[in-house]
């Protein structure tokens, strides 16, 4: 598999739910082994949030990538509000 393969996959946990998509990786230049991989998290159309994984952490790599660990979903997200701008004429 290529990074830009492996870029962008779906990332699951170990109880099959999206965690997010691979944005990122980080890789030790002396071995060339993958030591971290950095998820987007889709959290509402407006909101992004992070998530590093350890790579010991990933149990396979396929059609999706799993983890051997579960990660906790948000317990409340905070709903957005519509807010009005008023734009001055000059």
């Amino acid at each position: 598999m290529k990074i830009k393969e492996f870029l962008g996959s779906v990332v699951l946990d170990k109880n099959a739910y999206e965690v997010g998509k691979i944005d990122n990786v980080d890789f030790d230049p002396a071995t060339g082994q993958i030591e971290k991989i950095y998820l987007t998290l889709q959290k509402n159309i407006f909101s992004k949030d992070e998530l590093e994984i350890d790579f010991e952490d990933v149990a396979t790599i396929g059609a999706y990538v799993i983890l051997n660990k579960e990660i906790p979903k948000d317990v409340e997200e905070e709903p957005v509000e519509a807010t009005t701008v008023e734009i001055e004429d000059e």
